[in-house]
């Protein structure tokens, strides 16, 4: 008896991997089909969708076929217009054209990304049900941080909240198998945090600062002493604090602070010094003007 149920179990095993290797092939399938046909036609080109609803059909449950929804979607939302800004800068940018008023001052303008509020919000499920299906994979999480700064230009509320959630899943789950794009992450030696992940959060302050709003530099601030506690030997975040008390508060004196505390760990480092020569300058310019 103990014969014929073991006999049993293993056909049911043998079965069962099968039917999952089968499962593996279609999803292989279905996205090597595609990947082609948006090669060949473009995200939005004609047959993307119709390949999607088949995906979605045969695969529900396929983490690759809703990243890809949401890539579709999102660039069915996306599109542009010129906008008029009194700033000489606008969301770190350059105007794409300057004309003079009937006073003679400068009119600029800008171009900015525009969202049809339908296809973003279904590109957001598309992408949050992806995360929901492999909460370890980053991609999905970066893509939906991504939709969102563009989204939300100058007011990134969501975008930090998402970056904020993360860093706290991260933090609190360091053992878990985290990928970016199916590939094991690079454990740095001597740090907590790996390498790619550290990248991510310094590319996000950085896309903060860039917006230049006292609420972006605000989150900037936050997001960089967060990942200063992660990684207090890393140069970027520390020369990002200062960076935050040099031109969001205008004080030198805390900025110069931080930037020594960067040449200390490396005496190299080249914001430290560079914003430092910059303070020191403004320093000099004060003394001869009896300021």
């Amino acid at each position: 008896m103990r014969r014929v149920l073991l006999i049993s179990a293993v056909f049911s095993m043998l079965a069962a991997g099968v039917v999952h290797g089968q499962e593996t092939e279609l999803r292989a399938s279905y996205k090597q089909r595609y990947e082609r046909q948006v090669r060949n036609v473009g995200v939005v080109g004609v047959g993307v969708e119709t390949i999607l609803d088949r995906w979605e059909k045969d695969c529900p449950d396929d983490p690759e076929m809703f990243k890809s929804k949401f890539d579709f979607n999102y660039a069915k939302s996306l599109s542009s217009e010129v906008v008029q800004n009194p700033s000489s800068r606008f969301l770190g940018e350059k105007p794409v054209l300057t004309l003079k008023d009937s006073t003679g001052a400068n009119v600029y303008y800008y171009q900015v990304n525009v969202f049809d509020d339908e296809y973003f919000s279904l590109a957001l499920q598309s992408i949050g049900r992806a995360a929901e299906l492999r909460p370890y994979e980053l991609r999905y999480r970066f893509d939906k941080i991504n939709a969102l700064i563009a989204y939300e230009k100058d007011s990134p509320d969501m975008s930090y909240s998402e970056i904020k959630s993360l860093v706290e899943e991260y933090r609190s789950d360091k053992n878990a198998s985290w990928t970016l794009d199916s590939e094991p992450l690079t454990q740095v030696k001597g740090s907590s945090v790996a390498q790619e992940f550290s990248q991510a959060m310094g590319e996000y302050c950085y896309a903060l600062y860039r917006i230049g709003t006292p609420l972006a530099y605000d989150y900037f601030f936050q997001l960089s002493s967060i990942m200063n506690k992660l990684e207090p030997n890393n140069t970027v975040f520390i020369d990002n604090i200062g960076s935050y008390w040099q031109v969001a508060k205008r004080n030198n004196r805390k900025a110069e602070k931080y930037y020594k505390k960067a040449l200390k760990i490396d005496p190299e480092d080249y914001a430290a010094t560079s914003n430092l020569k910059l303070i020191q300058s403004s320093k000099s310019r004060k003394g001869q003007s009896g300021k």
